[in-house]
């Protein structure tokens, strides 16, 4: 069964849309990332997936369960963290917990068992006796999440659960995620790559309140870009192509969008950097026109692709992604 279904999700606050007829799934056990700018939807998307908000159009169904029709059976399988963890400094952290696990309904006779179980899996042995207000912003997010976890949930989702954290500090709750998802289907959102990349299998890209991708890692990563060079010869040569024919040849390689010249080294090589559709093999393509030309080949090569150049190039600009 899919563990969370959303299909064709709209909501909008006055004339904004927030999100327009979002749809996708998350199987059990996947942890997914839900990347975009600030401001693209993404929490308005967490707060309808927990029940916290209704959509205006759509539905999202937790293992099955219509959030809209039963809200309160949906979130039994939900653990939330939301972007600001609900603490109260004034309390002790096992009181917090204990707290929490009696509003999640957690029966009375396994609350202490549910608590010393969340300690341990957010490392906070040694902070059971202390005030919240004296954490570190670090332990207060693990107290959020220690919070999400109480009930044993089958979904965890947390909103942007490294934010305003320290370098240390972020490597701590990636860590935490990571061994949370051994058992937990977990889906978070963040507009930090490097976040999706060291935490998630799989990408939801949402931009101004719509769907623009939904894609494992290792598919965005799959490159559709080459780098070949082609060895200049001299006069009377008759391997040698000239740059004008070559560059002609390579425009007309089915599959083959773009052909750009790169800048000339000392080694004597011509070399264009060439862009293909998606699912054309631009190298095994290229390597076959090649085969069919005088050319010297000395060099042809899959150029890599980042996640940041994924990313710029659905949102058609930088100037909200932090690397």
């Amino acid at each position: 069964m899919v563990a969370i279904a959303v299909h064709q999700l709209s909501k909008s606050y006055g004339r904004i849309a927030a999100l327009s007829n979002v749809s996708f799934d998350v199987q059990p056990g996947e942890v997914v990332g839900l990347l975009g700018p600030n401001g693209a939807g993404k929490t308005t998307l967490m707060k309808i997936l927990t029940g916290y908000l209704e959509p205006d159009a759509g539905s999202v169904k937790i293992h099955g369960i219509d959030m809209l029709r039963d809200p309160e059976a949906a979130q039994r399988h939900i653990g939330y963290l939301p972007e600001n963890a609900p603490l109260y400094g004034e309390m002790l952290v096992q009181e917090y917990l204990e707290m929490m696990a009696a509003m999640r309904g957690v029966p009375a006779e396994t609350r202490r068992d549910r608590v010393i179980d969340a300690v341990r899996a957010t490392g906070l042995v040694d902070r059971v006796v202390q005030p919240i207000r004296t954490l570190s912003k670090g332990y207060k997010q693990r107290v959020g999440i220690a919070q999400a976890i109480i009930h044993q949930p089958q979904i965890l989702i947390l909103d942007e659960p490294t934010n305003g954290l320290d370098p240390a500090q972020i490597v701590e709750i990636r860590e935490l995620i990571r061994r949370l998802a051994e058992k937990t289907t977990v889906m978070l959102s963040t507009h930090i790559l490097s976040e999706v990349e060291a935490t998630c299998e799989r990408i939801v890209v949402i931009m101004g309140g719509e769907l623009r991708t939904n894609a494992s890692l290792e598919e965005l990563r799959g490159s559709n870009v080459a780098v070949i060079g082609i060895a200049e010869g001299g006069a009377g040569d008759p391997y040698r192509g000239t740059p004008p024919d070559v560059e002609r040849t390579l425009r007309d390689v089915i599959g083959v969008t773009k052909v750009e010249s790169l800048p000339q080294r000392d080694d004597k090589l011509v070399r264009w950097r060439v862009t293909a559709s998606s699912g054309t093999d631009v190298c095994v393509a290229l390597y076959e026109t090649a085969r069919a030309t005088p050319w010297k080949v000395g060099e042809l090569r899959l150029e890599p692709k980042t996640l940041e150049g994924v990313f710029r190039d659905l949102a058609g600009t930088t100037a909200e992604v932090r690397p």
